[in-house]
């Protein structure tokens, strides 16, 4: 059996597509080209990354209890206080001033996205969405 080219099996009962893969594969593997080897790298490092813990991504939303810059404790719905670590890296995004980079103050509304860290499991803030609880709804 030639395993060299795409030549049909020398043995009439065996599979024709066992010979041609086995062909296709040992060609493969003597000609490596350098797209090849970035495509197989590539391919590698992206089955090495997903195999690496992850922190788990989360959402905080309630009212602003007490905030300073390391850290904003918000009250939930259900009425449990989440404490969200600030870094100097957290994006703050006012809903009545997009412009702004201002953190939200005390009874102000948020909507916190952050991670927590499987270790230590503490929840640190990315981006801080909120809006002012100082302002009244218009008038009906």
């Amino acid at each position: 059996m030639n395993t060299g080219s795409y030549s049909h099996p020398s043995n009439p009962t065996q599979p024709r597509h066992r010979s041609t893969v086995f062909s296709h594969v040992m060609t493969l593997r003597s000609d490596r080209s350098p797209a090849s080897k970035i495509v197989a790298l590539t391919v590698l490092s992206l089955c090495l990354m997903a195999s690496t813990p992850v922190p788990e991504l989360l959402h905080v939303l309630g009212i602003v209890t007490s905030i300073d810059e390391k850290h904003v404790d918000v009250k939930t719905v259900k009425g449990q206080v989440v404490s969200v670590l600030l870094t100097k890296q957290v994006k703050y995004k006012n809903k009545n001033n997009p412009k702004s980079l201002d953190p939200p103050a005390v009874g102000d509304r948020v909507i916190i996205e952050a991670s927590r860290d499987e270790k230590s499991k503490k929840v640190t803030a990315t981006v801080v969405h909120y809006s002012p609880g100082n302002i009244s709804p218009p008038p009906r």
